[in-house]
Parts: structure tokens; C-alpha cells; sequence
């Protein structure tokens, strides 16, 4: 960008971008960063941004948490990990937990896990043990349950 927006062109911009999707705070500073603005600029149009209701962490965590859970099938772990990645607080964090029914959580595991197994090529095996269990872990399913169920679909 050769010109350097005003603040209300920068307040105006970020306001689109936030009532398009759920942001966090990271991305909204890391959005005007880009746009060329520097300090207090920044945290002018943060707290405008907080006062009207645009930018909302927690409204942010649960979005994310629902999301990632239903449309990626993404275990808790792997959530929370994310979260924290985007600097997102513990009471938030805990609170887009809440989101996630647990007989929700339960059926998309199994339902995963089961679909994932059929769909291994290889042969009963630890090669296909470890394929499984890395699988589930990766996306942030408990090493218990994932364990568990391998064990469960080995015989």
C-alpha cells in the first residue's frame, strides 16, 4: 500500500473484517499491522472495536470451538491447543468448551475413529495400530479414548 489509511478508514475496514468472521484480538492486530498502522493508532481502533461489539473473545472461543469440532471433527485437545495459540485467556477457553455436548463429542469419535480404521489399508498390525493412533492424536483426541478404541476395533 503506497498511501497510509486515516484512522476512521482503518476503523471502517476493520469493521468489515470483523462482521465478516469471528476474530480474535491477534488477528485483528496482526490485520492492521499490514494495513500500516502503528501503536496507538492500533489500540484507538481495538477499543472502538471492543465498545461496538465487533471484537469479542469469547464470542470468538465458543465459534471457534463449535467450528473446528463439527466441521474438522477436532478433539479438545487440539482446541484448546489452538486457542491458546491465539492467545485466547483460560475462563474463555473453558467457556467454548461448554459448546461441545458431551454425547456429541462421544458419537463424533467414535463415528471417526471407526470410519478412519475401515479406511487403512494395511493389515491388522502395528503398522496400522500406529497409523490409527497417530491419526486421533494429531487431531487432538484423549490418548485414552483413542487407545482404547483401537484396542476395541483390533480384534
Amino acid at each position: 500500500m503506497t498511501e497510509k489509511l486515516t484512522l476512521s478508514e482503518a476503523t471502517l475496514k476493520l469493521e468489515y473484517y470483523c462482521s465478516y468472521q469471528e476474530r480474535c484480538h491477534s488477528e485483528v492486530v496482526d490485520k492492521l499491522y499490514q494495513l500500516g498502522m502503528k501503536g496507538e493508532e492500533i489500540d484507538v481502533i481495538v477499543v472502538h472495536l471492543l465498545q461496538h461489539n465487533f471484537l469479542n473473545e469469547e464470542r470468538f472461543a465458543r465459534s471457534f470451538a463449535r467450528g473446528k469440532h463439527r466441521i474438522k471433527s477436532w478433539g479438545k485437545i487440539r482446541i484448546v491447543n489452538e486457542l491458546k495459540q491465539r492467545h485466547i485467556s483460560a475462563p474463555n477457553i473453558k467457556a467454548a468448551l461448554t459448546e461441545i455436548p458431551e454425547d456429541e463429542y462421544q458419537a463424533t469419535f467414535d463415528q471417526l475413529a471407526e470410519r478412519y480404521w475401515h479406511s487403512l489399508t494395511e493389515r491388522k498390525g502395528p503398522k496400522k495400530n500406529k497409523k490409527f493412533c497417530d491419526y486421533l492424536l494429531r487431531r487432538g483426541w484423549e490418548s485414552d479414548w483413542v487407545y482404547a478404541k483401537m484396542k476395541e476395533l483390533e480384534r
